[in-house]
């Protein structure tokens, strides 16, 4: 791999790297941000950082920072999409049972439309 923080066989790690398409509405030094290929309402953005972390159980200490940096882009991208004001729901799972079906740590920002409680 070109980033020593990356994962060869990782799907995200590959939009990261540009190896396969994404449509990217956010991107810096330490995160990316694209539009989810099966939306589950009018916005449903991922937010993913630039280093390989499997699951949220797998942070680290020293990734604080980086998990600050990408919860800062939600109101950001919120705001892009026209949901900050109306509402909008950020989800984090971590592990097959809990949903995750991509082993790189991302976070769904989700709005458009109204959400229920419980979610699950």
């Amino acid at each position: 791999m070109r980033n020593s923080h990356l994962e060869a066989d990782c799907l995200f790690c590959k939009i990261i790297l540009k190896d396969i398409p994404g449509k990217v509405v956010h991107e810096d030094d330490k995160a990316l941000a694209f539009e989810d290929i099966s939306p589950q309402a009018p916005v449903h953005l991922l937010i993913i950082p630039k280093k390989h972390i499997a699951r949220l159980a797998d942070l680290q200490a020293d990734d604080a920072a980086l998990l600050a940096h990408l919860f800062s882009l939600v109101p950001i991208l919120a705001e892009k999409y026209g949901v900050l004001e109306s509402g909008f729901r950020t989800v984090i799972n971590s592990g097959e049972r809990a949903g995750q079906s991509v082993f790189h740590l991302h976070i769904h920002l989700m709005g458009g439309r109204d959400f229920r409680w419980p979610p699950g």
